[in-house]
């Protein structure tokens, strides 16, 4: 079934061509972000969202079955370094908000900036093709379809379970509960149990900590060891702490280094393995609770899982404890189920995207979101959409797709030196240097566009903004 779309926007000045169309993929914070900026730049769009609301992963048990978040979930970035520039969060949400004050704090963000006329919610995209003259066609779940001139993708990345692999020996003998962490909701279940979880990340701690209030046991296993960083450092959230972009990172990592060892010590004078890494190598994890629940004995650290038998976990030293449940805090992988897989797809979390955004010899598609930074994804993505919007009225100009490609290699090879080999840090950003490149890049399309006129690097339709008909 086909439907006409009727574009309501600003119409460009007359000198300007007709500007082209979007539809944007999830209305989670990117998505919104990405929404509002097209939106003050007068581009018409639609957005996409499987559920009946807004902010994606921060919607505890959200319809659409994509969230993560657990009851007790508090963010681990703090609150002002995740606002959006021009919305600041109410300073009377705590430092660190609980996931109930974040999704309040998008609707609020959607509703202050017109968004929701624009959101087709409860409409997962089934289907998203591309026309040999670069139109888009996506088919939604109901069976309708839509044509628009670019595409923006914003599905998120903390939805789709990576699991151990391979399998761990005897986990299809193994009689209690396993379940991934994206499953997780609260630690009622786990009152009166031997729990194991597996994992060095955020959610592992957050996890075992609840645990060890209401469990029999807890073991925390660690395929490899990580440093663990508190929450605030000289009295203010450590995400605030300045990181000038300017400041090479081996010299901020050892300075770094040294305060995390002055304020908590090495990870193994806690039992816990000791990292394999430089400070700074990895994704590091913020806590400022698992060492106290570990120095008091309710959380036992182990080596990583060997095998599991009926009602048992062996580690990889030998030992073996009883376990009714089995938590893999394992990761996620990138994926695009709405996409043909011969089209585009991550094996092994990698796509090859310029500034983490636009696919090289594929203009009108770009991505929102898709990285992993130290620090929140919420001002990088609106910095993303701000960018994306610019591009579109043909005020920035890309580089040339050869360039582009030569600028991923060099970043792949930047990220290769610096960070140990995982499907972790295929997307991994710095925070403050990811915003100081773009602003650059920025300046520099910019200077091409005005060198080669004003012209739309995606051609719109004949007729577009005032009706298409796929």
């Amino acid at each position: 079934m086909t439907r006409r779309v009727t574009f309501c926007f600003r119409r460009p000045a007359e000198h300007m061509p007709t500007l082209p169309t979007a539809a944007i993929i999830g209305a989670g914070s990117s998505g919104i972000a990405a929404a509002k900026a097209l939106k003050e730049r007068g581009i018409a769009f639609e957005c996409f969202e499987a559920s009946d609301r807004v902010g994606g992963n921060w919607v505890f048990d959200n319809c659409n079955g994509m969230s993560a978040a657990y009851r007790d979930l508090h963010i681990n970035t703090s609150r002002d370094r995740m606002q959006y520039s021009d919305f600041p969060m109410p300073k009377s949400f705590p430092d660190f908000p609980h996931h109930t004050q974040i999704a309040e704090y998008f609707d609020a963000y959607a509703d202050h900036f017109g968004l929701r006329e624009q959101i087709r919610f409860e409409t997962a995209v089934a289907h998203a093709g591309q026309r040999a003259d670069g139109t888009w066609l996506l088919v939604d779940q109901h069976g309708e379809s839509r044509e628009y001139d670019m595409l923006l993708v914003a599905n998120g990345h903390h939805w789709d379970r990576r699991w151990p692999e391979p399998a761990f020996a005897g986990s299809d003998m193994f009689e209690g509960i396993q379940m991934h962490a994206h499953d997780y909701r609260d630690n009622a279940f786990l009152a009166g149990r031997d729990v194991v979880v597996l994992g060095m990340g955020n959610s592992a701690m957050d996890i075992a900590v609840e645990s060890s209030y209401v469990a029999k046991s807890t073991h925390l296993a660690a395929r490899r060891g990580a440093w663990i960083v508190p929450k605030y450092l000289f009295g203010k959230p450590l995400d605030q702490v300045s990181t000038l972009p300017r400041v090479p990172h081996w010299l901020y990592a050892r300075i770094a280094e040294l305060i995390v060892r002055l304020h908590t010590g090495r990870p193994e004078r806690y039992g816990l393995p000791r990292p394999d890494h430089r400070f700074g190598s990895a994704h590091p994890t913020v806590s400022g609770r698992i060492l106290d629940r570990i120095t008091h004995g309710t959380i036992t650290p182990r080596p990583n899982i060997a095998q599991l038998g009926s009602d048992w976990v062996q580690f990889a030293d030998g030992t073996r404890v009883h376990a009714d449940v089995v938590i893999y805090c394992t990761g996620y992988r990138i994926s695009f189920p709405f996409f043909d897989d011969d089209f585009l797809s991550a094996p092994d979390n990698r796509i090859d995207l310029f500034r983490r955004v636009f696919v090289p010899r594929n203009p009108s598609l770009a991505f929102v979101g898709l990285l992993q930074p130290v620090g929140a994804i919420m001002p990088l993505a609106e910095a993303q959409g701000q960018w994306i919007a610019q591009y579109l009225r043909g005020e920035y100009h890309l580089p040339s797709a050869r360039a582009m490609e030569a600028d991923i290699r060099r970043e792949q090879a930047r990220m290769r030196k610096r960070y140990v080999a995982s499907q972790r840090h295929t997307i991994q950003v710095d925070f403050d240097r990811y915003l100081f490149d773009l602003r650059r890049e920025r300046r520099r399309g910019a200077a091409r566009a005005r060198a080669g006129g004003v012209t739309l690097p995606v051609p719109a339709r004949a007729g577009a903004g005032e009706g298409v008909t796929a």
